[in-house]
């Protein structure tokens, strides 16, 4: 298997995961969620017949949910999220893997068909992507290295993929579904299985606009 798949995940840490989720349920329950969308990310990517590598954003832990095993562990680089993403690009190529896919760790809708199909459309383009519905991405794929797909950018902002795709003008492109990444109450509530991390009454004002 030459293909390989690096997820960039936060150390849980109280104050420093899901910051606008914490907003509005507050610290301690923003890291639980955050807790559960590692696990959820963690059992997907193990399902993927792939390579697999975990980037923390600090330091690297042992016998952690990332089995030791199933996951090559690196630390992200210093500098902006384009900077830590070219940096892990740059990584895997240079480790000789010929397809590259990197997702974050916020993804509840993620699955291993998305990944597996991602592989699959880099067989005939040159870069594919999994669009979310905030204006970013969810998952950058690429059969070869384009630096310019991390230059220059509004990281975190509403245009970030509109931007990446004018800087990949030339290029075969592809595209997995659209998929909302959990940042907001909002998005936390448009799933049960998270229901019981928000306050009742918020949760009740909630449902009602879904």
């Amino acid at each position: 298997m030459n293909n390989l798949v690096i997820v960039f995940a936060k150390n849980p840490q109280p104050g420093k995961c899901k910051t606008r989720l914490a907003k509005s349920i507050g610290d301690e329950k923003a890291l639980e969620v955050y807790k559960e969308l590692l696990k959820h990310t963690a059992r997907t990517i193990g399902k993927v017949k792939a390579n697999r590598a975990v980037f923390y954003s600090e330091e690297i832990r042992s016998g952690d949910l990332w089995s030791d095993t199933k996951f090559q562990k690196q630390v992200q680089s210093k500098g902006h999220l384009g900077q830590k993403m070219q940096a892990a690009f740059a990584w895997g190529f240079a480790q000789g893997f010929s397809k590259i896919c990197i997702v974050g760790s916020d993804l509840f809708e993620l699955r291993a068909s998305d990944l597996e199909n991602a592989f699959l459309k880099l067989d005939q383009n040159d870069a594919v992507f999994g669009p979310a519905n905030d204006g970013g991405y969810y998952l950058m794929g690429m059969s070869r290295f384009y630096k310019n797909a991390f230059l220059k950018k509004a990281w975190s902002t509403e245009i970030v993929l509109q931007k990446t795709l004018e800087d990949l003008k030339g290029l075969s492109l592809a595209f997995l579904d659209t998929k909302t990444d959990i940042d907001t109450v909002e998005d936390l509530a448009k799933h049960p299985e998270f229901h019981p991390y928000i306050p009742a009454q918020m949760l009740r004002k909630l449902s009602k606009d879904l």
